[in-house]
């Protein structure tokens, strides 16, 4: 939690986001999960419903545990791993366009897909509440990661490039 841009992300939505979502849903946490947590990000622990732990020793139980996760990323590249990892443990999404490029992924289908904060809120307040649409999500991502990322998937593809 030291890269630009997931401090960015974080910020954002604590700021422009989250706010949002609690007034639809109290209780609404933002956990944020990572190892060395920028300094800029103190001041999101003073604030309520923001919780920040630092490094963990496994991931899973926050995945397992989420509503919802979110990847409100405005900026950056690479692969995002981590977006497959809550997919593939069946975690709903709710994304920026830019937090999912690089997937063929359908709004809807496999995430919620958003870039403002108001339509993120309202993404991420819809999947709150809609537990059928929580489950949709969660099937349809796990069985896009699957499908795409799985070593049966991925060795055959690498087997040719070898041929």
């Amino acid at each position: 939690m030291d890269f630009r841009p997931n401090v960015d992300a974080a910020l954002w939505f604590a700021d422009y986001v989250l706010p949002k979502v609690r007034a639809a849903v109290p209780d609404a946490v933002f956990v944020v999960v990572g190892q060395r947590p920028h300094a800029r990000l103190d001041v999101l622990r003073r604030r309520d419903g923001i919780r920040i732990t630092g490094a963990v020793d496994d991931v899973r139980p926050y995945l397992a545990g989420a509503s919802i996760y979110v990847v409100p990323l405005r900026m950056g590249g690479g692969t995002r791993l981590k977006v497959l990892e809550a997919m593939a443990m069946g975690a709903p999404v709710v994304s920026t366009s830019m937090g999912v490029d690089g997937f063929e992924v359908a709004h809807e289908h496999e995430a919620l897909i958003a870039d403002a904060p108001d339509s993120f809120a309202a993404e991420v307040v819809s999947a709150m509440e809609n537990a059928d649409q929580r489950q949709s999500l969660r099937g349809n991502a796990r069985s896009f990661v699957e499908s795409r990322y799985d070593w049966r998937a991925i060795v055959p593809k690498m087997e040719k490039v070898y041929e």
